[in-house]
């Protein structure tokens, strides 16, 4: 038996849920927190009346935290644990959200969306992190990505509450209370994080091997001995940030990073100013009937995650990455040729994109758990959720801007552009790792660095 075969071939468990629950919460938070400031913006723009600039940064502040958050407590994960961080993150997010309530100013808004931002940023390397080391491989693609899958309810679910919120209280000038939901929503995740244990995988990689054997026990009732398995002394603390960047390892890093960034542009960029791009198509009802228009295009972009959650292991992930970048183009050309294209066309345009974006949507949290070894795997993935926000955040921060300078149009030709760069990046460099152990998938001598290798894969030694 190789060392993980316990955790890579066990059924899916009571604790398995458990911990996909929690570690979708992080998730399904960041859809929620960073959807509902595009409700909220319409009370924020009359009550505030804060400048252009200033809407730009409301809605990218988060974006530029969750860079920061990201790319520092990626690497302090790897460093430290998992399990530590799990917690802590979330808590910081909640104090953030409350405070929201009671803002005043553009500028206080903009300070606690960036903090905000920092919080959710840490929570993506530790909690995909986490899932994909105690994941069965013939299940691990369709977990993680629900993780992708519950950050679109959690966008989708935003625009149901601010719709709420908006017809009772007939306006938008509850708009403090929008914002102020996300804390209820962070203390229900945070108390269902109770009780995850540590990666044995992390575990084992640092040396505490009796704490791995331990966890292994305690959840999958085996009893293993892994002392020959354990790195060196001198080797254990060695996770250098660099190795990311070094070798196959970087190719790897750039095509997650671009595929992430590809995606979740424009997607944020939606999520955030839907109303206004509407408005620029000409479509400028901002009552309920125009909620309910743009809470149908958020909801497409779950929806559109459920095929793909099951085409991931069946049909593969690469296919499941390049196919659906190259239909995700057609609708922002045809947006960028033809602006003053009839309403329903409009609406039908954005409704493809966000259905056709489940695959991508999915991948990019699935790939770079999958493509790195325990020792820099947090690491990894806080370098590609911060890459792709650099891009959402100038994107979300110009996509005003470029509508009023550019007109509407242009700024959709912007999307498609990027849209192809994230297709030809994948279609590239994208590899297929279904159905292979993450000892296998990570590892640069794996067929996974062969894009169009058989599965399965052959067994391979653990890879520390």
């Amino acid at each position: 038996m190789k060392t993980f075969d316990v955790m890579d071939e066990a059924p899916t468990s009571r604790f398995h849920r458990k911990l996909l629950i929690a570690c979708c919460g992080g998730p399904f938070l960041d859809g929620y927190v960073l959807s509902i400031i595009g409700v909220a913006l319409v009370g924020i723009k009359a009550d505030l009346v804060p400048s252009s600039a200033e809407v730009g940064l409301i809605g990218a502040a988060s974006l530029i935290g969750i860079f920061f958050g990201a790319t520092l407590f990626g690497a302090l994960t790897d460093r430290i644990g998992r399990e530590k961080m799990y917690a802590l993150d979330l808590t910081v997010l909640v104090g953030a959200c409350v405070l929201c309530i009671f803002v005043q100013e553009a500028w206080q808004l903009i300070v606690l969306r960036l903090i905000i931002g920092l919080a959710i940023g840490a929570d993506y390397p530790i909690a995909t992190s986490l899932l994909t080391e105690f994941t069965p491989t013939k299940k691990r693609g369709f977990m993680i990505g629900l993780t992708g899958v519950s950050w679109s309810v959690g966008a989708a679910f935003a625009y149901i509450v601010g719709a709420v919120i908006v017809g009772v209280s007939g306006g938008h000038d509850q708009w403090r209370w929008m914002l102020g939901t996300s804390a209820v929503l962070g203390v229900i995740v945070v108390l269902a994080r109770r009780g995850i244990p540590e990666s044995p995988r992390w575990l084992l990689n640092k040396g505490r091997v009796r704490e791995a054997e331990s966890v292994i026990e305690t959840v999958y009732g085996k009893t293993l001995d892994l002392t020959d398995l354990a790195p060196a002394e001198s080797e254990s603390s060695k996770a250098p940030f660099s190795a990311i960047v070094r070798g196959g390892y970087l190719k790897r890093t750039v095509m997650c990073g671009t595929l992430y960034l590809a995606q979740i542009t424009p997607q944020y960029a939606l999520l955030t100013f839907l109303p206004v791009i509407l408005a620029g198509f000409a479509i400028t009802d901002t009552g309920s009937a125009g909620l309910v228009v743009e809470t149908v295009i958020i909801i497409l972009f779950a929806v559109g995650c459920i095929p793909a959650l099951r085409w991931v292991e069946t049909i593969g992930r690469r296919k499941m990455t390049i196919i659906p970048f190259a239909i995700m183009a057609l609708p922002l050309i045809a947006l960028w040729l033809v602006p003053d294209a009839p309403i329903w066309v409009i609406v039908a345009a954005f409704c493809l994109y966000a259905f056709a974006s489940g695959g991508p949507s999915i991948l990019e949290w699935i790939y770079p758990n999958e493509l790195f070894p325990t020792e820099i795997r947090a690491t990894a993935v806080g370098a590609a959720v911060g890459i792709s926000r650099i891009g959402a955040a100038t994107g979300t921060y110009l996509l005003p801007i470029s509508i009023d300078t550019l007109g509407i149009g242009t700024t959709m030709g912007f999307g498609a552009l990027l849209t192809l760069i994230g297709f030809a990046v994948c279609f590239a460099w994208a590899p297929e790792t279904a159905g292979r152990s993450l000892e296998e998938t990570s590892s640069l001598a794996s067929p996974a660095s062969n894009r169009s290798a058989a599965l399965p894969a052959q067994t391979r030694k653990v890879n520390r």
